[in-house]
């Protein structure tokens, strides 16, 4: 018998529509997923300050990246922190891109390209591994794991309280960069991820599309009466 209470039995009845409960999942854990998801923003890592994340905290939340789904069990994500005391090479490497691209850049724009290594405590490379091709795995799903970890990530960070966000630009693409983090030929950086404290949030979000204007159904059109 379910001695529960009646707003514990709805909470998972919300959580656990047509199956058993979840291991330790209890109470209204949908409620809870929905409102940490739809709550989470893209902060600007111009924004965070100290404190980062602990040693501790920095690996719950990788133990969360690693909970991505993973097609063939590859791992096709990495993440490469960079400390503050090697926070100068990346600067360089910025700038150098920079110049690549840019043989005319200012002085001014090659400072605020250094600047962009020295911002949020903590900043990682995400990097993702998209391995010799395979049939079964293609790198276009190995990538889509890859996004997934990282927001998990994301998540995870702003469930502790941080502000987090991402960072990327042409420098993503360049050699020097990837010749810093020492990635294999078929390593690819996608982003930087930045994680630290934020004093103060910005209200509400952006505007999210409803779900209508992205899915359709096989066979004609809009998935009308399904979604809104």
């Amino acid at each position: 018998m379910d001695h529960a209470d009646p707003g514990e039995r709805e909470g998972r009845a919300r959580s656990q529509p047509g199956g058993p409960p979840a291991i330790g999942l209890e109470g209204d854990a949908f409620g809870f997923a929905q409102a940490l998801i739809g709550s989470r923003q893209n902060v600007s890592p111009k924004r965070p300050v100290e404190p980062g994340p602990t040693a501790e905290q920095l690996h719950e939340l990788l133990s969360l990246a690693a909970a991505a789904p993973d097609h063939g069990l590859l791992t096709p994500w990495r993440f490469i922190i960079v400390p503050a005391g090697q926070r100068h090479r990346l600067a360089e490497v910025f700038a150098l891109a920079l110049i690549d691209r840019d043989p005319g850049a200012t002085l001014e724009q090659i400072e605020s390209a250094r600047e962009k290594a020295h911002r949020a405590p903590l900043l990682m490379v995400a990097i993702a591994c998209l391995g010799p091709r395979e049939p079964d795995t293609p790198s276009l799903e190995r990538m889509v794991s890859m996004g997934a970890a990282v927001q998990n990530l994301l998540l995870g960070a702003h469930a502790m309280g941080f502000g987090a966000g991402l960072t990327s630009g042409q420098a993503m693409a360049s050699k020097r960069l990837s010749e810093l983090c020492g990635l294999a030929p078929d390593e690819v950086p996608v982003c930087c991820v930045n994680i630290g404290t934020v004093s103060k949030r910005k209200p509400g979000s952006r505007v999210r599309p409803l779900p209508s204007s992205f899915v359709s159904e096989l066979g004609g059109g809009r998935a009308a009466g399904r979604v809104q």
